[in-house]
């Protein structure tokens, strides 16, 4: 019988920060949307019905026991859930551009852009490399007057400072319900008028942009590899991240297959962001 929302605490012990990095990559097609490093543990989190009767995941369990790492499983109930961010979050500084603070952190003066993200659920806090990276490309773009298309919104992170940058007009999507109320929050918080939240399953093909920015996966860039391009207007920046760096060559190869130009990639603690551009 449910009961509610509950969250899962994944608890493993890690001590190389490479491999860190490849159990988020893996955990995260497991469904795994929150990450916290402390020490020489890396803890994930995913939401889960809260039944009496226990959870049980086949899939997490085989990847458990093919990688031999030593763990810990508990349950948090949803109340716990800000408790434990406020806790473990800090302001995110990237040079001296962007600080993401939560609302709970006093303002930071000194940067170009300070962004109120609320530490809730929902990726993109600015801490995971993939953001960060995207966020340092970001400053070297030019958003003046443009449409932006932000796919995988998350916390809304990005779109938030799309609109800071100057873009006209952002769409923000996400297939996660949870991630697209926090983004409503936060683009109130954020006093943001320009942006556009939508629950959606995949790209579509209805309108093009300027600029188009894919913080995901592999996975689902690939699958979305023929909507990434045919919504990307003449001379539009293209940014893909959540990718690893063994990832990035075969992630070039397809979009210059579709005459895309390589610009630029930040690499960041084993992932990459990629900017491509069309001509």
């Amino acid at each position: 019988m449910e009961t509610g929302k509950a969250y899962l605490e994944l608890t493993l012990e890690i001590m190389i920060d490479a491999l860190k990095e490849q159990a988020i990559a893996e955990l995260t097609e497991l469904g795994f949307e929150g990450f916290l490093e402390e020490n020489l543990l890396l803890k994930a989190y995913k939401e889960i019905p809260n039944r009496s009767d226990g959870y049980q995941n086949p899939l997490l369990n085989e990847w458990l026991s093919k990688h031999k790492i030593n763990h810990s499983l508990s349950i948090l109930q949803d109340q716990n859930w800000n408790a434990l961010w406020e806790r473990n979050f800090e302001p995110v500084c990237i040079e001296n551009f962007t600080v993401i603070r939560a609302n709970f952190h006093a303002p930071i003066k000194g940067f170009e852009h300070e962004l109120i993200i609320t530490p809730k659920m929902s990726f993109g806090t600015g801490h995971h490399a993939t953001t960060y990276s995207v966020i340092q490309m970001m400053r070297n773009i030019d958003f003046n007057g443009k449409t932006v298309y932000d796919f995988g919104t998350g916390t809304g992170v990005l779109a938030i400072l799309a609109e800071k940058l100057g873009a006209a007009s952002i769409v923000a999507t996400d297939n996660d319900p949870w991630c697209i109320d926090n983004a409503k929050e936060n683009v109130v918080v954020n006093a943001c008028k320009k942006i556009e939240i939508a629950l959606v399953d995949s790209i579509g093909d209805q309108q093009k942009y300027d600029i188009i920015l894919a913080n995901i996966n592999r996975h689902i860039i690939e699958a979305n590899q023929k909507a990434l391009f045919h919504q990307l207007n003449s001379n539009g920046s293209l940014v893909l991240s959540g990718l690893l760096e063994s990832d990035e060559e075969d992630i070039k190869k397809i979009f210059i297959s579709y005459n895309l130009t390589h610009k630029r990639t930040i690499r960041k603690n084993g992932w990459v962001a990629i900017h491509l551009t069309k001509s």
